[in-house]
């Protein structure tokens, strides 16, 4: 498994455990340090610290591979899991907003991560009302339900 797979692994637990605004940054052209970042959020201290299992969890299991480092898993604040060429930060909305690492590492190139339990856009249909008078997303060819 190449580091872009390892990354994109990585992202797939933050995922999994609802990780907020994932992002994976390249840079092994203008860092030493690893090749990938992937940096993702998560709305407490409780929840940073689920997606750093998760994270820990599906490495092992699927890639065979264990952090060379851990850092802030009992504050879980900000949680920093070192794989050498792939680091993966799990920080709260607020520490990351107050670290800014997509600005730091600005120059490196970022990577788009599509959560794979997003719909296509092209399956969702206009929005329709549905008896309370607000309107409802649904998937496209749904039929009305069924009277009783």
């Amino acid at each position: 498994m190449d580091s872009e797979q390892l990354a994109q692994l990585a992202a797939e637990a933050c995922d999994d455990r609802k990780g907020v605004d994932i992002r994976l940054i390249r840079v092994d052209e203008v860092s030493s340090l690893a090749d990938w970042f992937v940096i993702c959020s998560g709305l407490s201290d409780v929840q940073v610290r689920a997606i750093a299992r998760s994270v820990e969890d599906r490495l092992e299991l699927e890639a065979a591979r264990l952090p060379r480092g851990k850092e802030g898993q009992r504050e879980g604040h900000w949680v920093l899991l070192d794989y050498g060429e792939l680091i993966v930060h799990v920080l709260t909305a607020r520490d990351r907003e107050y670290y800014d690492l997509e600005a730091f590492w600005g120059h490196g190139e970022q990577v788009p991560f599509l959560s794979s339990n997003s719909f296509p856009t092209d399956e969702i249909s206009p929005l329709r009302s549905h008896g309370s008078g607000l309107p409802v997303p649904t998937l496209s060819g749904a039929d009305e339900p069924a009277a009783p």
